[in-house]
């Protein structure tokens, strides 16, 4: 039988891998690990990528297997999800993976200026009512920028053509360096779907890992979650883009109106009789 909720709230206080600060408590618990995650905690000096949204954990845990030299958190709000990935790091002795249980429009609260090389947004809700509950919004982008190094690397991976659709407007409108773009990213590698941005200035593609390059390097594509592979057998098509945002220059959203999604998340219809919204 499978734990419930309580149960999974009772083990991730005992564990050493979860910080858990909901916005409930923020405010009056300072996050005194704040600029000092590789020292007091990964005890290295790696570089720090962040899976914002992560669900159950299962990206951040298997990034985290393929790359034992990078540091990951994963970052959400939902305890009772994050409490697979944490269980799972634990049990095989990851030590290069954290869980942060917080909402993630305070997220500068737990990071430093230059403390974190990378993040990952994997199949966000696309918030299509509001822009800027949208994770790819300039109004995260400003966040991001607070503690993402200079020019560092977002991922998006997306089943939803809208968040896909209005990132794209997003990062064009602010002239924002993408690496690789492509709506089809299992079915469309090396064919007409995927656009690579192999120009766009970058380091010395010998120094940098893997994760770090404008490809998508295959071992990547192996990683699928649970609700991935069933949009996949639904026939969705799972987007892929990757950006560098900048530190400075002022961003502005796109003034475009984009058709909605027809459903809402895994087996679930769309409420709204709106065919599209900006």
């Amino acid at each position: 039988m499978s734990k419930g909720k309580l149960a999974k709230f009772a083990d991730m206080a005992s564990y050493e891998n979860v910080f858990q600060y909901p916005f409930s408590v923020v405010e009056h618990v300072p996050f005194e690990m704040k600029g000092h995650w590789r020292e007091q905690y990964f005890h290295n000096d790696n570089p720090i990528v962040l899976e914002l949204g992560c669900g159950k954990g299962e990206y951040t845990v298997e990034l985290a297997k393929l790359y034992p030299d990078t540091n990951f958190i994963g970052v959400d709000i939902k305890g009772a999800r994050m409490w697979t990935g944490a269980t799972q790091a634990l049990h095989e002795g990851l030590k290069n993976v954290a869980f942060l249980r917080t909402n993630i429009e305070i997220i500068e609260r737990f990071f430093a200026e230059d403390e974190v090389q990378e993040i990952w947004l994997t199949f966000s809700d696309p918030q299509m009512k509001n822009p800027r509950k949208r994770l790819t919004s300039t109004y995260f982008m400003e966040r991001y920028r607070k503690f993402l190094i200079d020019g560092g690397i977002i991922h998006l991976k997306t089943d939803s053509n809208f968040l896909f659709t209005y990132t794209t407007y997003m990062v064009e409108k602010n002239a924002l360096p993408v690496l690789l773009s492509t709506d089809d990213l299992y079915r469309g590698r090396g064919g007409t779907g995927v656009r690579e941005y192999e120009n766009t200035p970058s380091a010395d593609t010998n120094l940098v890992p893997p994760h770090h390059r404008t490809s998508v390097p295959p071992e990547l594509l192996s990683i699928q979650t649970y609700y991935e592979s069933m949009w996949i057998a639904r026939g969705l098509n799972i987007k892929y883009m990757k950006w560098r945002l900048p530190r400075t220059g002022t961003l502005s959203e796109p003034d475009v109106e984009i058709q909605l999604d027809d459903y809402r998340s895994y087996h679930r219809t769309k409420r709204s009789s709106l065919d599209k919204a900006k």
